[in-house]
């Protein structure tokens, strides 16, 4: 499902602006966050002060109003960031994934490919054996013997390919067990920090 989202070609139009972006927005949270810290600090302070001095009632309550606003935005900011952050990393994840599969079954094709024509040539092969053992003598044998040749080269240039291919869908498979294995470990990761959100509101 994902891989044929991801290959809309409306994602390869906004590739070109989605980095831009995103350290737009990453350079905006970061100003809000130090911007919520900052207010957290000034309202800290002048509540301990007011709470110390024991000045009027209504000044000291709109202290805590502001000093629950910065605290708010401070949360509100924090968690922004953190789960932009975690949406970049994991869409980065469903495109390799999505690419990894793409050249999974790409590779699958090119070895069935290569084992179908390796077995058909070798029936062949068998086949102009069977015909060729009792016949023979002079230049029919000769004639036998170099096309016996050729159609030994070409069995053992596909053994070669057969291979090539085979090993390199082994390292596919790797290659995508182990982006399979890490985009797990993300989502566990991510559940956890969910939880923890939770616990947390």
């Amino acid at each position: 499902r994902w891989q044929k989202i991801f290959m809309f070609p409306l994602w390869s139009k906004m590739a070109v602006f989605w980095n831009k972006m995103f350290l737009t927005i990453i350079v905006l949270l970061i100003v809000l966050f130090l911007d919520a810290v900052r207010e957290v600090r000034k309202y800290s302070s002048v509540h301990v002060n007011e709470k110390a001095a024991n000045v009027n009632s209504s000044a000291f309550d709109h202290i805590q109003m502001k000093l629950f606003r910065s605290q708010r935005n401070l949360y509100l900011s924090g968690f922004s960031l953190f789960l932009w952050l975690v949406l970049r990393r994991t869409v980065t994840l469903l495109t390799q994934l999505a690419k990894e599969m793409a050249s999974h079954a790409a590779l699958e094709t090119q070895v069935n490919d290569a084992t179908e024509a390796a077995k058909k040539y070798m029936a062949e092969n068998e086949r102009l054996q069977e015909a060729l053992s009792g016949k023979g003598n002079g230049k029919k044998k000769e004639s036998t013997d170099a096309t016996e040749e050729k159609l030994k080269e070409e069995v053992e240039h596909l053994k070669a390919e057969l291979q090539k291919t085979s090993q390199a869908f082994h390292k596919a498979k790797t290659e995508v067990a182990a982006v399979k294995k890490q985009s797990e470990g993300l989502r566990r990761e991510y559940d956890h920090l969910m939880k923890e959100f939770e616990q947390l509101q």
